[in-house]
């Protein structure tokens, strides 16, 4: 089964999604695939915070650029936290978006259980940045992309999941 949890910065579905995946994989400790390159301080200390509230819950890999061939090793149910930092990561490394969709394509074609988590970005006016414009139109298929494969969808908007698929 795949799902995806989609929402705004802060609505709360990382968490969703961790206690999904929790719930689903018991007995056992599902993967999570942890995708944030860290460049400032401020992202080391978001970094803690989701490292902390995981525990030992999950076995932790981190992968910020080859989601597919880290996920196909896997031997369980993967969290992958998120998709959002793995786009961005693949535009800093200057990946085509053909390839950058290619592998999205490919990882979503895994017969293993997914919970994909995704930053919501295009509910926003558009922006004066052309990097900016780049990372949201990707984002936009990227969602489309995966909310296609996904037997599961969830929007999530202050702490709360609401069922779309």
């Amino acid at each position: 089964m795949k799902t995806l949890f989609i929402g705004g910065i802060k609505s709360g579905k990382s968490r969703l999604a961790e206690a999904y995946i929790l719930e689903q994989a018991t007995p056992n400790k599902p993967y999570y695939l942890a995708t944030t390159e860290f460049f400032d301080e401020e992202m080391q200390a978001r970094i803690l915070i989701h490292q902390r509230r995981r525990q030992d819950l999950f076995i932790t890999v981190e992968e910020p650029v080859k989601l597919f061939d880290t996920v196909k090793q896997c031997q369980g149910p993967v969290l992958i936290e998120c998709v959002s930092m793995w786009l961005n990561n693949q535009l800093y490394h200057q990946i085509p978006e053909a390839g950058i969709l290619q592998e999205l394509e490919a990882l979503l074609q895994l017969s293993c259980d997914l919970v994909l988590v995704h930053n919501e970005v295009g509910l926003s006016v558009v922006s004066d940045n052309r990097l900016a414009r780049q990372f949201v139109d990707l984002s936009g298929k990227a969602a489309q992309l995966m909310a296609q494969y996904c037997d599961q969808v969830f929007f999530c908007s202050a702490g709360l999941k609401i069922s779309m698929k």
